[in-house]
């Protein structure tokens, strides 16, 4: 699935990848190839991406979540 990482700033990451998991409002929860369309708010911390064997971190602040049609946009302050 493709995966957007954008910050007011620039973008921090784009790519193809197999799992991301965020820190949501109520917890952390993960998003999986061919997940059903969803909106969410995001909390302080990590989010994780995994991609061929890779495992990336990246520190945020808050932002939102959007999935549609196996395409994760993150719009993180």
């Amino acid at each position: 699935m493709n995966v957007e990482i954008i910050t007011p700033d620039k973008e921090i990451f784009s790519g193809n990848i197999s799992l991301i998991q965020l820190p949501g409002l109520d917890g952390l929860f993960e998003i999986l190839e061919n997940h059903a369309d969803m909106v969410a708010a995001l909390k302080k911390g990590k989010i994780k991406l995994v991609s061929e064997g890779k495992t990336l971190f990246f520190e945020i602040n808050g932002g939102t979540l959007e999935v549609v049609n196996n395409k994760v946009q993150v719009l993180a302050e």
